[in-house]
């Protein structure tokens, strides 16, 4: 990693991290007083007991103990938060590596069912989302660093980069970085208003340097790969990304370059929509890492723990399992959270996330699923059957997919398009949906966005309009 720039580079990430740990515990804080608050007003609501004398507005004994029982129960939770808060199971639990079921990007539905039904609690519930149409970008912080990303092998890219990262260093005062190999961009070398700006850029390696917590937002030039490759630099939490239509399809990039002043400034102020783009988490875990897993939960932990060098890997769109080179059919057995679901004979099998739904997905014949939709999609490739139909299973699920014990050949395995590497006998590649997503900034809003790109970069449901019927014909029926 290289800095040129006049910024202490090192003592503002220092005071970066101890902001926001002073902001997560902060946070904390305030959540255990509203538990304090909330658990006196129920204290103050149970006041009917056994000595309190008959009446229309009392409670029966049996309510006044069931809720005497929750508040109990409550209170002690709340205690227990300090302590487990911090430890390892709760660092499993929050990072997504503790087996369960359950929905992350979805709003949180009522959890109680009449009079006396309800949702037992799950303590290995590590977030919820609110309504997806409230979802605004906030700064707790005034942002100072920002990625920008251009399309690599592009010319007519170069102006507005240049144009941007003048802009915001100048006028923004925010510390750009950039791709180390941007520096040895021949076009951009000789260009006299880059040579001015080169010795303030801040350059990193792709394979080397570690982004996290030092970038505070994104700002992509180009098509959906350059989003894509912003997403596969940040394999844990992702800055806020504001793509800029300058490539060729343009179905995640929704802003216009003429004028970025204006939209960047709104952003930067806080006037953003958020759509909170999903990823799957993949591992391949290989056959001499397999266990006889006779406990699940232990065995998950156990595999995590020792196992910590099987590839892991975030992906946007979709991870493809195919024959590759092989002429035979694919054989590949699918499970869901450890049961059997069934066994896929064709080219291959595509699991996509719902930004994924327009990319290969789609043209494999599954769903177009708006990304809000918490779910993950499992499309096959060319199947060897008439009734093999895309489905849709809940977030956060796990697929397991490998080899069938009688397949002929091997399979290959794609990340986004990237990471092709073969997938032998024994080994097997779980799927999940990971807690990370990635924050993309609306133009417009969720709906607006979504449904102008299948307009204009599908042509979704283009067609000729049908002749209205003129008064002589409308007549005519009538009399009819």
């Amino acid at each position: 990693m290289s800095c040129k720039s006049d910024v202490d580079l090192a003592t503002l990430h220092k005071t970066r991290l101890e902001e926001r740990v002073h902001y997560k515990l902060s946070w904390w804080a305030r959540r255990f007083s509203e538990k304090q608050k909330h658990f006196k007003n129920l204290k103050n609501l149970v006041v009917c007991g056994e000595s309190t004398s008959v009446s229309g507005d009392c409670v029966s004994k049996r309510e006044t103990e069931i809720n005497n029982e929750a508040e109990a129960r409550l209170i002690e939770n709340c205690s227990n938060d300090k302590e487990y808060f911090g430890t390892d199971v709760c660092r499993r639990r929050r990072s997504g590596t503790w087996p369960r079921t359950r929905s992350l990007n979805a709003p949180s539905p009522s959890q109680q069912f009449g009079p006396c039904g309800r949702i037992m609690k799950n303590s290995a519930m590590v977030m919820q989302i609110q309504d997806p149409a409230s979802q605004r970008l906030t700064w707790y912080k005034t942002p100072l660093a920002v990625l920008v990303i251009k399309k690599a092998r592009d010319h007519t890219v170069l102006p507005p980069f240049i144009k941007l990262v003048e802009w915001l260093m100048h006028t923004k005062n925010m510390v750009v970085w950039v791709e180390e190999a941007v520096l040895d961009d021949p076009l951009l070398v000789s260009d006299n208003k880059f040579h001015v700006i080169k010795d303030k850029l801040v350059t990193f390696r792709e394979d080397k340097d570690n982004l996290t917590d030092r970038i505070d937002f994104i700002v992509c030039l180009g098509g959906d790969g350059t989003l894509l490759y912003a997403s596969s630099l940040f394999q844990q939490s992702v800055p806020p990304v504001m793509a800029f239509h300058l490539g060729s399809l343009g179905f995640l990039t929704p802003f216009q370059f003429d004028n970025f002043q204006e939209q960047v400034t709104n952003v930067l102020e806080g006037n953003a929509t958020l759509t909170l783009r999903s990823r799957l988490r993949c591992i391949i875990v290989q056959k001499h890492q397999e266990r006889k897993e006779s406990d699940e939960i232990n065995a998950q932990i156990e595999y995590n723990a020792v196992n910590k060098p099987a590839a892991n890997i975030l992906v946007l769109n979709e991870v493809v399992v195919d024959r590759g080179p092989s002429p035979y059919l694919s054989n590949i057995d699918l499970f869901l959270d450890g049961k059997h679901i069934t066994s896929v004979q064709g080219d291959g099998l595509i699991v996509s996330t719902p930004t994924g739904s327009t990319a290969y997905s789609g043209s494999a014949g599954g769903s177009m699923v708006h990304p809000s939709v918490p779910c993950i999609m499992v499309t096959p490739i060319c199947p060897h059957s008439l009734s093999f139909r895309p489905i849709v299973v809940p977030a956060g699920v796990e697929l397991k997919i490998s080899l069938s014990p009688d397949s002929r050949n091997t399979s290959w395995v794609s990340f986004d398009g990237r990471n092709h590497q073969e997938l032998l006998h024994g080994d097997s590649l779980r799927v999940t949906t990971s807690i990370y997503p990635v924050p993309s900034i609306c133009a417009q809003d969720q709906i607006s966005d979504w449904f102008d790109s299948l307009a204009e970069c599908l042509h979704w449901n283009v067609r000729k309009s049908q002749k209205a019927l003129d008064e002589y014909e409308r007549s005519g029926e009538q009399n009819d």
